[in-house]
């Protein structure tokens, strides 16, 4: 049968967060990799991507810093809270 309406919503921000949790790793993963030039394909990914998490990222890395290394946990801090968001809706 069909969801109720109610549920219909619940279950379109659930995929809206599932995919932003992508959004996360697909950063991450790609953030790995150096871009040769400032116009080629993986930079400009790379730049889209930045737009679409950093607001969330930035104020998380002020709450988590750096590792001594220079590994920037607060991708892993931000999907992890995602994932107990949408756990709860």
């Amino acid at each position: 049968g069909e969801l109720p309406r109610s549920r219909q919503r619940m279950r379109f921000i659930q995929d809206l967060i599932t995919l932003y949790i992508l959004v996360f790793v697909a950063a991450a993963v790609l953030s790995w990799f150096p871009s040769h030039s400032s116009s080629d394909g993986l930079a400009t990914t790379q730049r889209v991507l930045a737009k679409l998490t950093e607001p969330v990222l930035r104020p998380l890395r002020q709450i988590v810093p750096r590792t001594r290394s220079g590994i920037d946990f607060s991708p892993l801090v931000a999907v992890v809270i995602l994932s107990i968001i949408r756990a709860y809706i």
